[in-house]
């Protein structure tokens, strides 16, 4: 990191590569290395989630009476480096650093009670029901419709790309609930159990060979109407609250963490390879501008932080950090595919990963898989193009 930390911002940082040294496994450290995803899978995951949250970390953001830790924005950031660094699995944020923000700011003290202890503690775990066939930057136009029945909402539709849907318990979920008049205006926010009578999963396997992402299906399921969040035709709102939240966050530690790797792995593959000494200087020349970019990433993101520490609202911020982190974290997997391809003549076996460096680093082994993943990280949390047009009507109208 290319600032000065205080004292107690050392010995905080230390604190944490202590905790890291003694709780992060080998098989733990090697899922974070092979999370070809957003997130880790829901068995590596969870049980990290669960190992913080013996220490009081897993929900370091929420408000302290919730079980946060109330550190400083600087400290979060922190974390977020020494997580990366010590390659821990990056933990799924539907319900953590998703739908909890959204019950705390809007649901009932009963939601709280029913709800937030269990994604604290790792016992529950969320999926988000939002995009729907022909409704995914589009948001506005969903159609899965949710009717008033007595206690009971009942619900008929569908949705789509709804990741870990295969290991939820409950689902937070954007409904229709009145049609005319603006699209905006007749939505609602649900949050209820599943599996549940009327609800399909199919898996939706992506061209990476990932099972992530799932269509769910729904067909007159009935569902408690006190899982409403806010007031019935409140859900656009509470919606675009959930997604600053989704957009917002660190992108700097974890790409510098895949760049470190990458860097390890074009070492050993242009050495291996016998590759051409100007190939190698040119590979050398584009990790060295793409670590260029990550310090700017980074010195926005401080920016950002000191920004948060005024009181400032977040803006902007979130839509530009997202184009800027989603699109060098594309650059960086095309990198992982040219260095990989430098093993194409080699004969090497790749261990498991938990014992010494693998003969073949992992990094260039699991390099396709990432960049296919990645190709939707543009698209995925509002498309970047949209994010443009949010910041540029910012900017156009100040």
């Amino acid at each position: 990191m290319a600032w000065a930390l205080t004292a107690a911002e050392t010995a905080f940082r230390d604190e944490v590569r202590d905790f890291l040294a003694r709780e992060l496994t080998p098989e733990l450290r090697a899922a974070g290395r092979r999370c070809s995803g957003i997130f880790t899978d829901y068995e590596y995951g969870n049980r990290w989630h669960r190992v913080l949250a013996k220490r009081g970390w897993s929900v370091p953001q929420w408000p302290v009476e919730h079980g946060g830790t109330g550190w400083t924005p600087m400290q979060h950031y922190l974390f977020a480096a020494e997580l990366a660094a010590a390659d821990a699995p990056p933990r799924a944020p539907m319900g953590p650093g998703m739908v909890a923000p959204v019950i705390i700011a809007f649901g009932t003290e009963a939601q709280k009670r029913a709800w937030l202890p269990g994604i604290r503690s790792g016992e529950d775990y969320w999926c988000q029901g939002y995009s729907e066939p022909q409704s995914g930057s589009d948001l506005a136009s969903l159609q899965c419709k949710a009717v008033r029945d007595g206690d009971h909402y009942v619900i008929n539709g569908t949705k789509i790309w709804t990741t870990h849907a295969q290991y939820a318990n409950r689902m937070f979920c954007l409904v229709r609930t009145t049609s005319g008049g603006k699209p905006q205006q007749g939505i609602s926010f649900l949050c209820f159990d599943i599996p549940a009578p009327g609800i399909t999963i199919r898996p939706i396997i992506s061209i990476s060979g990932d099972y992530e992402l799932n269509q769910v299906f729904f067909d007159d399921v009935r569902v408690p109407a006190d899982g409403l969040i806010g007031e019935e035709n409140q859900g656009w709102t509470i919606a675009k609250y959930l997604l600053q939240h989704e957009r917002g966050g660190a992108w700097a530690p974890m790409l510098r963490a895949r760049l470190r790797r990458l860097t390890t792995a074009a070492d050993a593959a242009f050495s291996a390879s016998g590759g051409d000494a100007h190939e190698a200087d040119d590979m050398a020349l584009r990790l060295a501008e793409a670590e260029c970019a990550i310090d700017a990433l980074e010195a926005t993101e401080l920016q950002s932080l000191r920004a948060q520490a005024r009181g400032e609202q977040p803006g902007i911020r979130p839509s530009m950090g997202k184009v800027l982190g989603s699109e060098l974290r594309q650059r960086l997997t095309e990198l992982g595919v040219e260095i990989a391809a430098h093993y194409a003549a080699v004969d090497l076996p790749l261990d498991d990963g938990l014992q010494g460096e693998p003969p073949i680093p992992e990094d260039a082994v699991f390099s396709m898989s990432a960049y296919l993943n990645d190709r939707a990280a543009s698209i995925y949390a509002g498309s970047n193009e949209v994010q443009r047009n949010i910041v540029a009507a910012h900017l156009l109208a100040n």
